[in-house]
């Protein structure tokens, strides 16, 4: 399969072309950027098209990252491809940014647990922890730092994710230290990768996002109905 992956979740504008029978990246671009991924995305996609030399009607399926990460971010990438799939008839498939973390440290050791957290500001994460095989052992959600910690419980893990070393910083003095590998974003080829495993109907391109966005509609001054 040729699979195009997209990722705008986090602090990175990513996208590549997986080939799997090759085993091969064919293209890849990344681009280190907190703002600003609605202008780059496109752009950067149509530079790895013609990088890999693959027209949109070859690709069998895209696959791109759903969450969780910036509100934004996620909506530029998800909508992105949305378009993209209908445009060449392509199915769409959703990677959680948590388990595209886990899944290159997972490829690598596949013996120690592995805790992906994810910045989510005020003092707390997105966290998963799965073993060293990838079963579940803490499922997606929003902890405080300080309830992440007892995931010290499973041994010596290894911890990935943009908040990898906010949590190791503070891990327990009186427990085995931590592997960490901190990275702003996923690797492009593991969303890829994800991408071309996933079940389409198991596996939506919808967001992921655990939380209401911090930013809501100001209710208070908003202009009153008029009476029907």
């Amino acid at each position: 399969m040729l699979i195009l992956a997209i990722d705008t979740a986090l602090d990175v504008c990513a996208a590549g072309i997986l080939d799997t029978v090759s085993g091969q990246l064919i293209a890849h671009r990344s681009v280190r950027m907190a703002r600003g991924h609605a202008e780059a995305l496109m752009p950067l996609i149509v530079e790895v098209m013609k990088q890999g030399r693959v027209g949109f009607g070859a690709l069998d399926r895209i696959a791109v990252t759903t969450g969780p990460g910036s509100f934004t971010g996620l909506r530029v990438g998800l909508s992105a491809a949305r378009g993209l799939a209908l445009a060449a008839s392509k199915p769409v498939v959703g990677v959680t940014t948590l388990t595209a973390f886990a899944a290159a440290v997972i490829s690598e050791t596949g013996r120690n647990p592995v805790i992906s957290v994810i910045d989510a500001r005020h003092d707390h994460v997105y966290v998963q922890v799965v073993s060293g095989n990838g079963a579940s052992l803490i499922r997606p959600k929003i902890l405080p730092i300080d309830k992440v910690l007892e995931a010290s419980r499973y041994g010596t893990p290894i911890i990935v994710g943009n908040a990898a070393q906010l949590l190791a910083d503070r891990w327990p003095a009186d427990v085995p230290p931590v592997l960490v590998d901190p990275k702003p974003a996923p690797e492009i080829t593991w969303i890829a990768w994800l991408g071309a495993a996933v079940n389409p109907a198991s596996g939506p391109a919808r967001p992921f996002y655990l939380r209401a966005p911090d930013a809501k509609p100001q209710t208070s001054t908003a202009l009153p109905r008029a009476a029907s």
